[in-house]
């Protein structure tokens, strides 16, 4: 289980360990909480009043501090899983709808005509589609794309990058994804 980490202006930083929880509500550094409690910590027992310390750990803190970088110009990394998600497991060219090990990343503009493997120019493709459009454009193989890629937003990126979200985390992150996102058809 991992809790999602904001920053204190509420702005997504990374999913992190409960352990990794533990250290920030112990440095005092969590500024706010939200979400459910997922777990509750006992630790020792203080020598002069007796009492146990407790830390009570929420699925969603904001913490302390102002990033260093910032979210909005940073671009999510382009894994095979996430693109899957991305799109739904859905074949840009027929339309079927495959599990993960029979999808491939394709590549719109193919490498060999100079294509670059970035958000833009990906799409999922089941692997007969892939093998049939080869080393063309959709044009050239006459496979027109059934949607248009893009690069997920920061908070469709927090999402597309954990396969284990809790219902509050979901619920917090898609209230913030695009309009436009594939994510909320």
């Amino acid at each position: 289980m991992k809790v999602l980490k904001l920053s204190a202006q509420g702005l997504p930083q990374s999913w992190i360990s409960l352990e990794q929880a533990v250290t920030h509500y112990a440095a005092g550094e969590v500024r706010w909480e939200t979400g459910a409690e997922v777990a509750v910590f006992h630790g020792g027992h203080n020598a002069i009043t007796g009492q146990q310390s407790i830390i009570r750990v929420n699925s969603i803190i904001g913490t302390r501090g102002v990033p260093n970088i910032n979210p909005f110009h940073l671009r999510p990394s382009l894994t095979n899983s996430k693109l899957f998600s991305r799109d739904r497991n859905i074949c840009a060219y027929c339309g079927g709808q495959f599990h993960e090990e029979d999808l491939t990343r394709e590549h719109i503009t193919p490498f060999a005509q100079n294509g670059l493997d970035h958000w833009m120019n990906v799409v999922t493709a089941c692997k007969p589609c892939n093998h049939r459009k080869s080393h063309r454009t959709p044009e050239q193989a006459k496979m027109p794309l059934l949607y248009a890629p893009y690069v997920p937003s920061l908070w469709e990126d927090f999402i597309l990058r954990n396969r284990r979200i809790l219902a509050d985390q979901m619920e917090f992150l898609m209230a913030h994804v695009p309009k436009s996102s594939r994510l909320l058809v």
